[in-house]
């Protein structure tokens, strides 16, 4: 092979990178710098010409206007700026394959990116798999038995053009460094060893940096840093990282730098340790019944971690099975590089298979099933509806019946059935009417649910004139049909209507019937015959009439043969008539089984006569008293009758009484109007009834004597009647006025000394003193209330009221003998208990017990209980029951004063003084 069919080589690996066009990428994820591959495999003839591309690597910095060098860890080779990778001009020959790296480094981002270039020869016998020769051989083919040292280089200078331009390069090229992933070690397990050519005069420390040493991840080589012995410590994975770049390092024992650092590239060699894993479990796609072999369905898509320019990580796609096997066993076939999947055969229909289930199993190590590992995916194939089914109606006739007259009813069902997809436009039915129903008295309406046709009545029909109807129906899909197929001769088929004869109401001709008439017709004239016709031809019935509205009961119909009569006079006047016309309806109705009947309106157009005389307008005026342009008064007047008998109106003053023609005169100013005035220069104050006579202009005219009343008053100088002339107007002298004014004045007079009379009454009320001091007036009050309160548990009690009165100065100096029964014995007075000021409830009952018990040792007290009444006791007394005191004294008193106090104190006096009486 040679260096062009190199480069044809390079330009078909860019161009696979991006096979898929724009529509079938998502979208563009936020960009990233990095290569474009993480490994680049490229076949090349054994001879090189130096200087020559051998592929070119694609690196993206998502900045174009930064610049990106690149660097090849190799020196026999380098990268252009536009990355290009060529063999440098020492490179004659290519023996081995060679794998080496090449990174990229922004102009001044730290960052650095790495991807790996393998150049294999031409040519050369292909591997033997890793299956087949095992994981032992080939680590021990990876690894060599006594592990290779590796020196720090040394460095001659040589001219390498002739203008004097030297550069350095290295005595020998430091290869890369295998490491197979998986690895069972024992570890940590030797890989090389770095050496100095100085270590033997001085003493020297190795050390290693870089991501896996001193980097994340951490520790996975480390170094003697004595002899130099470089370890791998655990098992490595390529998926998790296929390369590391570290950089050995040699110093003295003071920590200076003895040798420059060397790079050391470790390649993890890929295992055949991962399944193809499908990206879905299950894929769902679809295909329309009757496709073409060949036809596209879906594509699935499986992913090995695998490097997949090995064969470890290419995987090959196959069908293992299909479900059902209708009509064939293989209808469908899977590209095995691609997934997509195609129709192998004809013959594909919906309404014999929906579905089918498809087993796909992806396999790498290229499809091979011995060495390769396997997985499976399920693909679920929905075959899509066409409209390859037209509708088929069930029967070639179908029947129905429909009562007359009757609208939105369904009178026959039509079936159809339809073998696609139910609820879909292709599947749809359509109904149409071909013929039979020129009118369009039927329509049909598709049941969404089943797909029946509804025929349906949308405008009535009449038994007399249609007793049945054959119908030609045609039915379809929404969809058109799908090329190729055929409609069946079942999509059409006829319908009987049959007509049901029902009993149909009368009917008036001429409704509303109008007729015209002049008013003021007298009762019992025949104004019209207002007949209805029976529609049932086939049945004889008879037709009675009666009156459902007459406003002004003014009409009368014959029940047999619906003859109008009036029962009284029209008029045009009546409040019943609107617009000159008055309307009423008749009923008319059969004998059928079940009766029927109609109504009818009959609109009378009643033509005005002049029968109404027109009358005066206004009522009452008011003019001056002296002849001014202010002692006019403009008349007209109304008539009830229509045009031409109404205005111009003529206005007339009467030849009686003569005082009439004597005080006023009235003139004509148009037609309607006309103008009555004073006669003479002055006319007294006062109401004056005025006659004028009105005639229309009807054909005879009619007249009308009518009264006005003018009130004539004095003026002031702006012509208005003045207060007293107004009152003087009405009809009232100056001797009533004078005396409605002396009635007002006594009236007010009265009212004023009635009030006065009352004010100083109530005055000498309030003066007039008591006859005894309310504080020496020991007798019992009876107070009465009009309404009862609670009793003491309802209002506050001054209790002080039962005690006797302090002043006794009053009764001393009285005569002995007979004393009032409220005054008490001039003796020395006994101490009662005093209340105090803020008494609680229950100290009540105490103070009365303490109060009693000094009453009864007290001669001056009264000889008899005091009792306190109240209109209302409450629902019960905090102090008790007043009859659980004691009145009775253990004590001596003598009570014989009592007989001296009169008859009404005989039984006290018996009952303490010890009497002889019960």
């Amino acid at each position: 092979m040679n260096l062009g069919s190199v480069l044809i080589l390079t330009c078909t690996l860019v161009v696979d990178t991006s096979w898929a066009t724009k529509a079938d990428q998502p979208p563009k994820p936020p960009c990233r710098p990095g290569f474009s591959e993480s490994f680049y495999t490229v076949f090349v003839s054994r001879d090189l010409l130096q200087g020559q591309n051998i592929l070119k690597v694609k690196f993206d910095n998502c900045q174009h206007s930064k610049a990106v060098d690149f660097e090849s860890s190799d020196p026999n080779f380098s990268v252009r700026p536009d990355g290009s990778v060529y063999a440098e001009q020492e490179v004659a020959n290519l023996s081995d394959p060679v794998q080496f790296m090449v990174t990229a480094r922004g102009g001044h981002d730290p960052h650095i990116w790495e991807t790996t270039v393998k150049l294999a020869l031409a040519g050369h016998p292909p591997s033997v798999p890793v299956s087949q020769i095992g994981v032992e051989d080939m680590i021990a083919r990876a690894w060599d038995s006594n592990p290779r040292v590796i020196k720090f280089p040394r460095k001659h200078q040589r001219s390498s053009s002739a203008n004097g331009l030297r550069r350095q390069k290295r005595d020998w090229v430091i290869p890369p460094i295998n490491v197979p992933e998986n690895s069972r070690g024992p570890f940590p397990q030797m890989l090389v060893r770095i050496r100095s050519d100085q270590d033997l005069e001085k003493g020297i420390r190795y050390s290693i940096t870089g991501a896996g040493a001193d980097q994340p991840p951490i520790d996975v080589y480390n170094i003697d840093p004595v002899h130099g012995k470089m370890f791998v410590t655990r098992p490595l994975d390529r998926e998790e990282r296929a390369s590391y770049h570290l950089r050995a390092h040699a110093v003295d024992m003071n920590g200076n730098k003895v040798e420059s650092p060397i790079d050391l590239y470790i390649y993890v060699i890929d295992m055949n340790d991962n399944r193809p894993e499908f990206q879905n479990q299950v894929y769902n796609g679809s295909v329309a019944e009757g496709s073409k072999p060949g036809t596209l369905v879906m594509q699935v898509t499986a992913n090995d971690s695998d490097d997949d320019t090995t064969a470890n990580g290419m995987v090959r796609y196959r069908i293992l099975s299909q479900t059902p096997h209708m009509p064939i066993p293989n209808m469908f076939t899977i590209n095995s590089e691609t997934g997509d999947i195609f129709t192998v055969a004809a013959g594909l229909d919906r309404e014999k298979v929906s579905q089918y289930t498809i087993i796909v199993q992806a396999t790498d190590m290229e499809g091979n099933l011995n060495f390769g590992l396997s997985n499976t995916a399920t693909a679920l194939i929905s075959v899509t509806d066409i409209n390859d089914n037209p509708p088929e109606l069930t029967a070639r006739t179908f029947s129905g019946e429909v009562p007359e007259n009757r609208v939105n009813v369904v009178v026959a069902n039509l079936t159809v059935i339809d073998r696609d997809q139910p609820h879909s436009p292709n599947w749809a039915a359509q109904y149409r009417i071909a013929s039979g129903d020129p009118q369009g008295h039927f329509l049909i309406r598709t049941n969404p649910v089943n797909n029946d046709g509804m025929v349906t009545v949308v405008k009535p029909v009449d038994y007399e004139q249609n007793r049945a109807f054959m119908l030609t129906v045609i039915v379809s899909n929404k969809a058109p049909l799908a090329s190729g197929i055929q409609s069946s001769l079942q999509s059409s088929a006829g319908v009987t209507i049959s007509v049901q004869d029902v009993n149909e109401p009368p009917v008036f001709p001429s409704n509303p019937k109008s007729i015209r008439f002049e008013e003021g017709v007298p009762a019992g004239t025949t104004l019209t015959v207002f007949a209805a016709q029976d529609p049932d031809l086939f049945i004889h019935q008879t037709v009675r009439y009666s009156k459902l509205s007459d406003p002004a009961n003014w009409l009368r119909i014959n029940r047999t043969n619906g003859q109008i009569t009036t029962m009284a006079v029209l008029d045009r006047e009546s409040m019943y008539v609107r617009n000159n016309i008055y309307e009423a309806t008749f009923l008319a109705a059969d004998n059928g089984s079940p009766p029927a009947s109609g109504t009818g309106t009959l609109q009378i157009h009643l033509i005005d006569v002049n029968d109404n005389a027109p009358v005066l307008l206004p009522k009452e005026a008011q003019v001056c008293e002296r002849a001014s342009p202010r002692s006019r008064v403009n008349i007209t007047a109304s008539d009830a009758d229509a045009d031409p008998h109404v205005g111009p109106f003529v206005f007339e003053l009467p030849s009686y009484p003569p005082s009439v023609r004597r005080n006023w005169t009235a003139s004509r100013i148009s037609g309607d109007y006309a103008q009555l005035r004073l006669r003479i220069p002055y006319l007294d104050a006062g109401v004056y009834e005025v006659p004028i006579i009105v005639s229309d202009s009807g054909n005879p005219p009619l007249s009308n004597r009518s009264m006005i009343k003018v009130k004539v008053c004095p003026c002031d100088d702006n012509g208005d009647c003045t207060t007293t002339g107004a009152v003087a107007a009405a009809g009232l002298g100056t001797g009533a006025i004078i005396a409605i004014l002396i009635c007002i004045i006594i009236l007010l007079t009265m009212v004023l000394v009635f009030v006065m009379w009352m004010k100083r009454r109530e005055k000498e009320r309030q003066a007039k003193p008591l006859l005894i001091d309310p504080e020496d007036d020991v007798r019992d009050n009876i107070l009465k209330y009009d309404e009862e309160g609670g009793g003491e548990e309802d209002q506050d009690y001054d209790l002080s009221q039962l005690q006797q009165p302090e002043a006794l100065d009053h009764i001393i100096c009285k005569p002995t003998g007979v004393r009032r029964v409220d005054e008490r014995p001039v003796i020395a007075e006994s101490q009662y208990p005093i209340r105090p000021s803020l008494p609680h409830p229950g100290d009540i009952g105490d103070f009365i017990n303490d109060g009693l018990r000094a009453a009864d040792n007290d001669p001056t007290a009264p000889p008899y209980d005091s009792l306190l009444v109240f209109d209302y006791e409450g629902s019960g007394s905090t102090a008790g029951s007043v009859s659980s005191l004691n009145s009775s004294s253990s004590g001596d008193q003598d009570y014989d004063y009592l007989n001296d106090w009169g008859p009404r104190f005989k039984k006290l006096a018996d009952l303490y003084g010890g009497g002889d009486d019960d």
